[in-house]
């Protein structure tokens, strides 16, 4: 057997890609461009060797710290751009520069920007101030009236008096001073006028009027048009407003409180003909702004679109420059100084591609010396590293989610890509939604080209990146649809007539005598007529129940089989005598036997209980079975697998720790007097070292692992078998979902004479099947499929504890940008 799986062609996504573990010398004259080389090919991956080192004590950090300052420009045009809403094109073809030119050229342009940003918000402010001023002097002006040089009130308000008869006698209020009789221009009464944020007025107003003890007067009034704040960009509304007071002092209180709360003050004389004239002076300084706005405005849109054009190309450039200078970092540099070490992993194929790229790098930097490459031995495991196209990588990614495959390990991924997406369609089988699906699927294959260029939201993304997946969902629900005979739960006679028909002419004891069979068996699915009788339930129930039984067994005894060709590849005979041989016996001799008798009760039509039958096994193996003997020397053969099942379970247990612990002593036997000799020192060079491999060993360990190992398989056939009841669970769920929906939505409003009745009946019926058939039981039906792949397939053999293979690749780097 062995000898015929050897001859198996390889897979390529079976097992992942033989590594090796290489070492570079490069001349530091040619190292910038192998490393650019190197990027480009996305081959190797390099191992740091300055792992103990601080960014800022590396070699280049002061090229990286460049890189990083234009990045920042970059970051910073990107930002401008974006908030000019400006929408770049880059152009076809541009001219290459050099990468010290474009720091020269980034420089330029980032002062020019600044220098444009800070004259127009010099601009922008004036602009604010003028506004604000032209504001005040229109509605001032209805407060203020000019006669004779005297200021008088022409609406009052007082908010509070508090006039009191205490030490505040001698100095009146100011409605006392105008309402007394004399001359007011020897009232002393002042005011100040500016403009203040809305939402600010009343704290602003109870304000002045504290600090002031009542003695001022406060009139506001909208502003007509909305000023943009020059720091957010939005558009405030604003209040101006007219205090009138007496006195120097409050003067000043009045001032300090208006700049606390960012209230500016502008100066409005009493005289209407100087208001008027100011007026005109003010407009015409902003229609001059207003202008040179504008201008300036297109000039800086004119200088971001042409940056715009040139953004993409620079930030992939300072990206590159920037990962060569990371990957420099991470090697060493040789004792001379003329030279860098590096090493890392690197798939075998590459091998030959890797050296003809070195070499290139080496002739195109005119360096006298060449890269020297070859291979070395490694102690630490390789990393995983599997070739993926477009179709298999969501399954791989399912996968990977989990756990990365240990290097060499079988892959879960090549049978995840079919039965995955039968599993899933086992539980959504319905093939009127499953064309709805399909639909879906068909649509992101058909635009991939444009959809993979756009930026998709989260939701999007995932969907688009899981098409395939999508689409043999779809096929495969369709397929077992057709099998459960259900659109949108409502039978066909697709494959022809039903085999039963009705006792009488009338069919009045159709749902509850039920039919008579008259002809050969349904060809293909479920008999249409089983839909509505009074058995419907009761059969669909046996039949998805004892299906999901039947495949469950199947799904684990594959994933057993695939931990005999891990032991097989890796050569490990004990695990494959005395874990896999026992786990086949034991799964098979109490899963498998059921299996075997619901399919004997199928072709059959026994009438046997098969709980019965399982149950008794273990509780009295030595009765007669009566009815329920389903095969001949039925009872002897329960009574051998029952045995079989008790052996492999101590087989599973005592042999592998003392067999692992003999060949331990054989394998370091007399080496422990060589050992002595061994320093310290020796000891760490060689980490591999038998004596610490001596050590490393714990019987007691070992065996603990292993009785949990072979408890959690006995307890896990077990749950693991029950778990697999969850398609029988979902199916029967969506099954009857689909059916409320059909009949108590659409055939109930479907009833009713009335138009707006079965158009609404119709709207709420599409949106239950697309929200929560399509959408949530998809969801709910895709987490259980993968429930099943992650715990009762992948643990019977995958040990998942590997790492990736992440190569330096400048498509790597893109797309983690993206």
């Amino acid at each position: 057997m062995e000898r015929l799986i050897d001859k198996f062609p390889s897979m390529d996504l079976m097992r992942s890609e033989k590594m090796t573990f290489v070492q570079l010398i490069i001349p530091v004259e040619s190292a910038h461009r192998a490393m650019s080389y190197l990027g480009e090919l996305g081959l190797l991956q390099f191992r740091d060797l300055n792992d103990e080192k601080s960014p800022f004590q590396r070699t280049f950090v002061t090229q990286v710290k460049r890189c990083a300052e234009m990045s920042r420009k970059l970051r910073f045009f990107k930002d401008q751009i974006n908030k000019a809403s400006l929408m770049t094109f880059p152009p076809v073809s541009q001219p290459d520069i050099f990468f010290e030119d474009l720091e020269i050229q980034l420089d330029e342009h980032e002062h020019e920007l600044i220098e444009m940003n800070s004259n127009s918000e010099k601009l922008r402010q004036s602009y604010n101030e003028l506004l604000e001023f032209k504001i005040v002097l229109q509605k001032a002006c209805v407060f203020l009236v000019s006669n004779h040089g005297h200021t008088v009130l022409e609406e009052r308000e007082l908010e509070e008096n508090v006039y009191s008869n205490g030490g505040y006698v001698e100095t009146p209020f100011l409605f006392e001073q105008e309402m007394r009789p004399g001359p007011s221009n020897q009232s002393g009464l002042r005011f100040i006028c500016g403009i203040i944020c809305k939402s600010k007025v009343v704290r602003f107003e109870r304000m002045l009027f504290r600090a002031t003890r009542g003695n001022m007067l406060f009139n506001q009034a909208p502003a007509d048009e909305l000023i943009t704040d020059p720091i957010s960009g939005e558009m405030i509304e604003k209040t101006v407003f007219v205090v009138f007071f007496s006195g120097e002092q409050a003067r000043t209180k009045i001032l300090k409180i208006c700049e606390a709360f960012g209230a500016n003050c502008y100066p409005v004389p009493e005289d209407i003909s100087k208001q008027t004239q100011i007026t005109r002076e003010v407009s015409s300084r902003l229609a001059d702004l207003e202008a040179t706005l504008d201008a300036g405005i297109r000039h800086w849109n004119k200088a971001l679109a042409s940056l715009g054009d040139h953004l993409p190309k620079w930030m992939d450039m300072v990206r590159r420059e920037k990962a060569v200078y990371d990957t420099l970092n991470m090697l060493n540099v040789d004792v001379t100084k003329k030279c860098l070490v590096g090493e890392g992993w690197c798939p075998i194929f590459a091998k030959t591609q890797i050296q003809e790229t070195l070499q290139r790098a080496t002739f195109d930097s005119n360096s006298q010396v060449g890269i020297i490459f070859h291979s070395m031995d490694a102690v630490e495991s390789p990393p995983t590293y599997f070739r993926t196209n477009g179709f298999t990588y969501p399954y791989q990614e399912i996968v990977d989610a989990y756990g990365v495959a240990r290097y060499q390990e079988a892959n879960p991924a090549v049978y995840t890509t079919i039965i995955f997406p039968f599993l899933f369609a086992v539980m959504f089988g319905d093939w009127g939604h499953g064309i709805c699906l399909l639909l879906g699927a068909l649509f992101l294959v058909a635009r991939q080209n444009k959809l993979s260029t756009q930026k998709l939201g989260s939701f999007m993304e995932m969907l688009f990146g899981g098409r395939y997946v999508l689409l043999l969902m779809s096929l495969f629900s369709i397929y077992c649809g057709l099998i459960y005979n259900e659109f949108f739960s409502v039978p066909f006679h697709i494959f022809g007539v039903s085999a039963y028909k009705c006792r009488d002419s009338s069919c009045r004891d159709a749902h509850t005598t039920g039919l008579v069979k008259f002809r050969e068996p349904y060809p293909f699915g479920v008999d249409p007529s089983w839909r509505g009788s009074r058995s419907e339930l009761p059969f669909l129930n046996s039949l998805k129940m004892k299906m999901s039984i039947l495949f469950g067994v199947v799904h684990m005894n594959l994933g057993i089989m695939l931990s005999y060709f891990n032991a097989h590849f890796f050569g490990n005979s004990v695990d494959i005598r005395y874990q896999f041989v026992p786990q086949m016996i034991f799964l098979n001799s109490l899963f498998g036997y059921l299996s075997l008798l619901i399919v004997v009760k199928w072709c059959t039509g026994s009438q046997a209980d098969l709980y019965h039958v399982m149950i008794y096994m273990f509780l009295s193996p030595f009765d007669n079975l009566g009815e329920n003997q389903l095969l001949w020397g039925q009872r002897p053969l329960q009574i051998v697998l029952l045995l079989l099942a008790v052996i492999a379970v101590p087989w599973m247990l005592f042999p592998k720790p003392f067999i692992l612990r003999k060949l331990h002593n054989e394998r370091f036997q007399g080496r422990n007097y060589g050992m002595l000799n061994i320093s310290e020192m020796d000891l760490e060079a060689e980490p591999d070292s038998a004596r610490q491999r001596h050590e490393e060993f714990n019987f007691s360990e070992v065996f603990v692992h292993q009785m949990i190992h072979a408890i959690e398989f006995v307890l896990g056939s077990v749950s693991n078998t029950a778990s697999y009841l969850r398609l029988w669970a979902l199916s029967l769920a969506h099954s009857e979902l689909s059916t409320v929906f059909y009949e108590k939505v659409l055939l109930l409003a479907w009833g009713y004479d009335n138009f707006a009745i079965r158009l609404l009946g119709l709207v709420v019926f599409a949106f239950a099947t697309a929200f929560i058939l399509l959408m949530m039981e998809t969801l709910s039906a895709f987490l259980h499929a993968l429930r099943l792949h992650w715990v009762e397939f992948q643990n019977k053999f995958y040990h998942g504890d590997g790492y990736k293979f992440r190569p330096f690749s400048f498509a790597l780097l893109a797309e983690d940008e993206d």
